[in-house]
């Protein structure tokens, strides 16, 4: 393995997955113009080259209508195309152990130079780029070794290496004289490197181990939602799933009771409306049960795999529900949960704290109550109780966000505080 100085990173398809926000914006412009759209193998081959090589190369169009596409084009990228993509899981890992070992780490991409760095930024990549090179307004058709050299201040490091999924970049990278590691999982055809004196990486993985050595390493984190049934839960860790997943982070994202085979069985039982005859230390022994098996088949794997658990709820639930709604004392549910568990804690809990009033409005409004929602008032009043209980006593676990607030104002506060803890505990 050559240990290289410098990585230089192609954007789009190497980097990011950005093939909705660059193809939706395509056929938009195309459609401004009444113009055909090709199909989406062709529209694929927009992702990565310049706007003004590909519409007249794909779309057969002259100067004046290439002019009037990019704008189009530009006129739903920039508000919110950009926004449609998706960092390639491991690559923030890869990035950070390059940037860690003291790899100077570049980005060179036929993206035009200001939106390349504002998506970097907002998908959290920057604090691992050491420089950037695009296109500017006065060399839209840069060639990737002009951006190569570019990057580099002219100052090509002894080994140095361009990493990217189309043809072009290989062939800048020969022609400044460094490696070119070309990426298989990207937006390339097949066999886009063929006869070029270039090794390939058809994984993250594999081009981790090209260029460090080692097989990437992640860590997992646990991350628990919790609140009174319509307070948002569903909404908010499907969005926070989405984010996080945006951001190249690798989610398994399961529920309690439930998550698997033999706790979604025991979750029928528990939430039957028929089972109302079911004493409360039954039920809190099958919420345990089910949380068993949810550790020892779903959640210790994912996390031994480095992956982000995100569950919608999680032993907290008991301890509002059964120890509080159920006034079972929280002292039993732990005694009662401890072997269920077996020292797997959330290491974030995001509480979407509502008043049981409002949240049951607003379950009442959207299903069928299940067996535990049936519950008269008092009980919902004793669960938001625990709950407020167990966030005071906890609030370095607990991130605790008004879920009276509008769900996209909600989302943002999560994430803001979610990722600051995620970043301080090495997570990438």
């Amino acid at each position: 393995m050559i240990q290289y100085d410098a990585v230089i990173f192609d954007l789009d398809g190497t980097l990011t997955n950005s093939e909705s926000g660059i193809v939706n914006s395509v056929v938009y412009a195309l459609g401004k113009m009444n113009h055909p759209v090709p199909e989406r193998e062709t529209l694929r081959k927009f992702i990565g080259p310049p706007l003004a090589e590909s519409f007249p190369r794909h779309c057969g169009m002259n100067a004046e209508e290439t002019a009037r596409a990019v704008a189009f084009y530009r006129e739903r990228y920039l508000p919110i195309g950009w926004k449609e993509n998706q960092v390639y899981p491991g690559i923030r890992a890869l990035l950070k152990a390059l940037h860690d070992q003291g790899i100077c780490v570049y980005v060179a991409t036929g993206k035009p130079q200001a939106p390349s760095e504002r998506i970097l930024s907002y998908f959290g990549l920057m604090p691992f780029i050491d420089g950037v090179a695009g296109p500017t307004e006065d060399d839209s058709r840069a060639d990737k070794d002009v951006l190569i050299r570019r990057v580099l201040q002219e100052k090509v490091p002894k080994h140095a290496v361009m990493v990217g999924d189309r043809r072009s970049d290989a062939e800048g990278a020969l022609k400044v004289g460094i490696d070119a590691i070309g990426v298989e999982y990207g937006f390339g055809e097949e066999n886009e490197f063929a006869g070029l004196p270039c090794r390939t990486a058809e994984s993250v993985n594999a081009l981790s181990l090209l260029l460090t050595g080692k097989e990437l390493s992640r860590k997992g984190y646990f991350i628990s939602i919790e609140g009174l049934d319509g307070c948002g839960k569903t909404t908010q860790s499907n969005a926070v799933e989405s984010a996080l997943k945006s951001l190249g982070y690798t989610v398994r994202h399961t529920r309690e009771p439930g998550g698997c085979p033999i706790s979604e069985k025991i979750r029928d039982l528990l939430l039957d409306v028929s089972n109302k005859g079911m004493s409360d230390i039954a039920e809190a022994l099958l919420y345990a049960a089910s949380r068993a098996q949810h550790v020892q088949e779903v959640i210790k794997p994912a996390m031994a795999r480095g992956e982000v658990v995100l569950c919608d709820r999680f032993v907290d639930s008991s301890v509002a529900f059964q120890g509080g709604g159920r006034q079972l004392g929280v002292s039993l549910i732990q005694q009662i949960n401890a072997p269920a568990i077996k020292g797997c804690a959330p290491d974030a809990t995001i509480y979407l704290q509502l008043d049981h009033e409002t949240a049951l409005r607003r379950r009442e409004n959207a299903s069928a109550l299940d067996r535990i929602e049936s519950e008269k008032a008092s009980f919902h009043a004793r669960v938001e109780e625990a709950y407020n209980v167990l966030a005071a006593q906890e609030p370095e676990r607990f991130i605790t966000v008004d879920a009276a607030q509008p769900a996209e104002r909600i989302t943002s506060i999560i994430l803001e505080k979610l990722l600051k803890r995620m970043d301080a505990a090495g997570v990438v």
